[in-house]
């Protein structure tokens, strides 16, 4: 008499356990694009390389945080891996299986995706921004993660495909976070490498005092030609009242550079206000400005 062999348990727990590190995943992007969407994500970083790396040019996408799309991929990984799990194996049998050869496949080019996205930003880290932010490595982890339980948490019968689906999503991938990135070493600012992006908002009396008063007290913005944040909080202002400011340009490749005094000052995360003696990180609003200056003009902000 023949026993049929047991199934191997990590094919039997595979998916609630890619759909547990998928849900960690969905809260861990989740806190930080809304850290990133309200500029406050220096308030939410545990070390000086976690404010640095969340304010880099390579944080954003398209002008979207990077965190966005990686609560995108987690919440698409747990529903595919969920899905099947909803349909009864003993009335819809045919049903759960195709489902779970589909769903398996796009686990693991889904996979295979985050994996080549994350090594890019690891190399980065390492070697560019030379700088580690926690949040950033245990997301790569529970990438590497969701990817080797795609491989083994399923009886793959035809591993060539496998192979082939990994190699061409791989290159896919690779080819697409170059080509995204390809601008951020040699940034096409109106006024060239270095230079912050010219502002388009245009500045009411209400914003011009403000500026005029912030310098008068000795009031510094420490930004970022590259960071998107530091032009977001100058937008605020509009063009002729963040002309007005006293501007400290951070970034070490920056126009009129002034890396050692933003050291000095101990600046970990762009914008950064210094108002009498205190450092207030993130972008921050022209009426919480005001009063944390002591700012008695007139409040009729246009933004």
């Amino acid at each position: 008499m023949r026993h049929r062999r047991s199934q191997p348990w990590i094919h039997r727990w595979s998916r609630q356990i890619i759909g547990a590190i998928a849900a960690i995943g969905v809260l861990e992007t989740a806190v930080l694009t809304v850290a990133e969407l309200t500029g406050s994500a220096a308030a939410i970083c545990p070390t000086a390389g976690c404010k640095e790396v969340l304010s880099s040019q390579y944080a954003t996408v398209f002008g979207l945080p990077l965190t966005l799309f990686g609560l995108l991929s987690y919440a698409i990984l747990g529903i595919a891996a969920a899905v099947p799990l909803l349909v009864n194996r003993e009335t819809n049998k045919q049903l759960r299986s195709d489902l779970e050869q589909w769903t398996w496949l796009l686990l693991f080019a889904g996979s295979t995706a985050m994996v080549v996205g994350s090594s890019y930003l690891m190399y980065v880290m390492a070697f560019k921004i030379e700088a580690f932010c926690p949040y950033c490595i245990a997301s790569a982890f529970l990438s590497s993660s969701l990817f080797v339980l795609s491989i083994i948490g399923y009886a793959w019968e035809d591993i060539g495909q496998l192979l082939l689906t990994g190699l061409v999503v791989g290159m896919v991938t690779a080819i697409g976070v170059l080509g995204v990135y390809a601008n951020v070493d040699s940034p096409t600012t109106a006024g060239g490498k270095g230079v912050p992006p010219l502002i388009t908002n245009t500045s009411g009396s209400a914003e011009i005092a403000l500026a005029r008063h912030l310098k008068q007290i000795g009031a510094r913005n420490y930004s970022a030609y590259w960071c998107p944040h530091c032009h977001e909080q100058k937008e605020l202002f509009g063009k002729e009242a963040a002309n007005l400011l006293d501007y400290i340009e951070c970034a070490r490749d920056g126009q009129n550079s002034q890396t050692e005094r933003c050291q000095a000052s101990g600046i970990q995360g762009f914008p950064t206000w210094e108002i009498d003696g205190k450092f207030y990180a993130g972008i921050q609003s022209l009426a919480r400005l005001a009063d944390l200056s002591g700012y008695s003009g007139p409040r009729n902000f246009q933004r």
